[in-house]
């Protein structure tokens, strides 16, 4: 048995996932009310500032469940759901990767 250091061991960990793997990028869904957003600003107490696909900006709120479980920061690309009682607020459900945002950019459904 052969004992390797721990940065060969990380190395070898790299390298062996080098397989494109296939996977499912949800999309927003109009008949929700769903829409592509980009993060502007951090505003700080789960807040945000979102340009939206319509062309607005909006104030948008990241969920509790996404809370804790995903870091949000600017440049990011989200899905948001507008308030349907105060359009200039929105709520953050859905934040994509980078290999998403760029699958979304081959598929044209962001310009």
């Amino acid at each position: 048995m052969v004992y390797k250091k721990g940065s060969q061991r990380k190395k070898e960990k790299q390298n062996s996932g080098s397989d494109e793997v296939i996977q499912r990028v949800r999309i927003p869904q109009p008949e929700k009310g769903e829409m592509f957003g980009m993060v502007e600003a951090m505003l700080g107490s789960n807040h945000v500032k979102v340009k939206c696909m319509d062309g607005t900006v909006r104030l948008g709120r990241i969920e509790g469940k996404m809370k804790k479980r995903v870091w949000i920061r600017e440049g990011d690309i989200v899905i948001v759901i507008p308030w349907e009682f105060q359009d200039s607020k929105a709520n953050i459900v859905w934040r994509y990767t980078q290999p998403q945002v760029e699958w979304l950019q081959r598929r044209g459904y962001l310009k």
